[in-house]
């Protein structure tokens, strides 16, 4: 089975070698880069094709939001698992809507952070409990226009149905029981999804259905 490979940026070095020495005692996942600047991140992002970026937020020039949108903009490949001190609302909504496929915060569990990582190498998304709510939240005090490209004429009335619940933060079989369907055919219509938006991962399907309305987040704020 072929290692998960991992760039770590984060422009403290006792955190990245904490982070190294633990994730490569890890079976299936290996270090094959560090990053003290977003601008170094990038660079390593493009020249050693690592299938995920754990990237820190505040680092000096180039901060990790301005990386990852430069290193999600390249293709499908890496993912970019944002990995901070900082539990802040703007982060999260910026870090997200940058490309991110995740966001964690330092101070979770070491099988937690190694758990995302492969969550997200899968090619999955995956964002902290401790900050979900507070993304939906986002969406009410930030309304955006959809990407272009995005509009949801393409898309069937059932797959409006999935895509709203995906906004609402229901799992596959969640929404087969919502809506009377196997996870299976949930899963074809989240594909589907994927395709005809455009979008890399269930996080930008979550954005897509705020950004259009089709999703709207709970009376009451956070």
């Amino acid at each position: 089975m072929t290692a998960i490979r991992i760039v770590l940026a984060d422009d403290q070095p006792l955190v990245r070698s904490g982070l190294r020495v633990l994730i490569n005692d890890t079976p299936g996942i290996e270090v094959v880069g560090e990053a003290g600047t977003g601008a170094e991140a990038v660079e390593l992002a493009a020249s050693v094709a690592p299938d995920v970026v754990m990237m820190d937020i505040r680092m000096p020039g180039m901060d990790g939001i301005e990386a990852t949108r430069l290193i999600t903009a390249a293709g499908a490949t890496p993912h970019v698992l944002v990995l901070t001190t900082f539990d802040d609302d703007e982060y999260v909504y910026a870090a997200l809507r940058a490309g991110a496929s995740g966001f964690l915060v330092k101070d979770m569990a070491l099988e937690e952070i190694i758990g995302a990582v492969r969550v997200v190498a899968a090619g999955d998304a995956l964002i902290a409990p401790s900050v979900t709510r507070r993304l939906i939240g986002e969406f009410a005090s930030r309304p955006e226009p959809a990407p272009p490209g995005r509009e949801l004429n393409a898309i069937t009335e059932r797959e409006r149905e999935v895509l709203a619940l995906v906004g609402r933060g229901l799992s596959n079989s969640e929404i087969g029981d919502r809506l009377h369907i196997t996870v299976a055919t949930t899963k074809s219509h989240v594909a589907r999804l994927f395709t005809k938006l455009d979008a890399r991962d269930r996080v930008q399907l979550v954005i897509i259905a705020y950004e259009t309305g089709l999703a709207v987040p709970p009376r009451g704020g956070r």
